[in-house]
């Protein structure tokens, strides 16, 4: 139902920086719920940082707490990760990902939906992080 591209990806060196973007097509955006989702070669796709369609609610993983920024832009149908003090484990496929959100629920702007990939219908392609020692 949307599209997400990510883009920002590439090589940095460990205490680098990283600004990722994604970009949604469609004109839906403000029904959706933006994620973050990470996954290492040979690990499980583990969840990032998410935050709910108005910016109300925001939900970081404890691994990224204090050095990655999750932001939205409605009016460009944009998401935006921006990553700072970057760790070799930091290395991963980012993907940008994309929850509609219809009606209302008690569950739906929780850190508990919100950190399941499951609650994701959409899905951008993913952009390569590298982060060197």
């Amino acid at each position: 139902q949307v599209q997400l591209v990510e883009s920002g990806g590439g090589l940095v060196q460990a205490g680098g920086s990283l600004r990722l973007s994604c970009a949604a097509s469609g004109r839906t955006f403000i029904s959706y719920a933006m994620g973050w989702f990470r996954q290492a070669p040979g690990k499980e796709r583990e969840f990032v940082a998410a935050i709910s369609p108005s910016g109300a609610y925001i939900y970081y993983a404890d691994s990224v707490k204090g050095r990655f920024t999750i932001s939205r832009d409605n009016a460009k149908s944009t998401v935006s990760l921006q990553m700072n003090t970057l760790k070799p484990e930091d290395t991963a496929v980012y993907y940008c990902a994309a929850a509609l959100r219809r009606g209302s629920g008690l569950y739906y702007n929780t850190r508990e939906a919100l950190s399941r990939p499951g609650e994701y219908a959409d899905w951008g392609q993913g952009t390569q992080v590298t982060v060197s020692s």
